[in-house]
């Protein structure tokens, strides 16, 4: 529903000597954080995660796993999520630069279907994390990217489900033109045709 770089609340979680920033975006789960980095003539040092400032912060997931993906210009991967064993992520870019989207698909939240975004790169160190009941995508900004992302519980293909890049419900001001897309990401459902496999709202029985 919105860039998580525009018109978020400043809701600082932590902020005190080298320790990062965690910052709320509009959906106040998703978190923007920023590293302290330490630069001088060598080049620089920063610590990417330490569990026990995270969990200080409110990040109490156990992010056991680390992924990393290489992308090329204009790639869009996503919008994708786990039901049964939805996964939180930390996301970061070690190369180049990517539009990072976050998705808000549980049933019953107040901001369900609406979206956040935030621009992460190589060069501002900024991560973002993703609580679980979140479809995450993004695409590539720039000749190419290198992802990587710590994330809890792995990953189970047959739990995973698609939602699609570009569903109007949506509305996400992707800033790509022509986004190169997988066969699996190009068969994506709306969140409306989703509905069913995302189980019922608070307050709702199931059939």
């Amino acid at each position: 529903m919105t860039d998580g770089n525009e018109n978020n609340p400043d809701e600082e979680r932590l902020d005190s000597g080298r320790l990062p920033r965690f910052i709320s975006q509009a959906i106040p789960d998703v978190l923007l954080v920023e590293p302290r980095v330490q630069r001088d003539e060598r080049g620089f040092f920063f610590e990417s995660y330490n569990s026990a400032a995270w969990k200080e912060a409110g990040i109490k997931d156990d992010l056991a796993q680390d992924n990393h993906s290489f992308s090329t210009g204009g790639v869009l991967r996503g919008l994708h999520a786990q039901l049964e064993r939805p996964q939180a992520k930390l996301v970061r870019v070690i190369e180049g630069e990517i539009y990072d989207v976050a998705v808000d698909i549980r049933p019953g939240s107040p901001s369900f279907g609406q979206w956040v975004a935030a621009v992460l790169s190589a060069e501002n160190f900024r991560q973002l994390y993703i609580p679980p009941g979140f479809a995450h995508g993004f695409c590539v900004q720039g000749a190419r990217a290198q992802v990587a992302y710590k994330v809890s519980g792995s990953w189970d293909p047959a739990d995973e489900i698609t939602i699609a890049w570009d569903d109007p419900q949506l509305a996400i001001d992707w800033p790509v033109e022509r986004p190169v897309i997988s066969e699996k990401d190009s068969r994506g459902v709306s969140l409306a045709e989703a509905s069913d496999r995302l189980g019922p709202s608070d307050g709702e029985a199931e059939s």
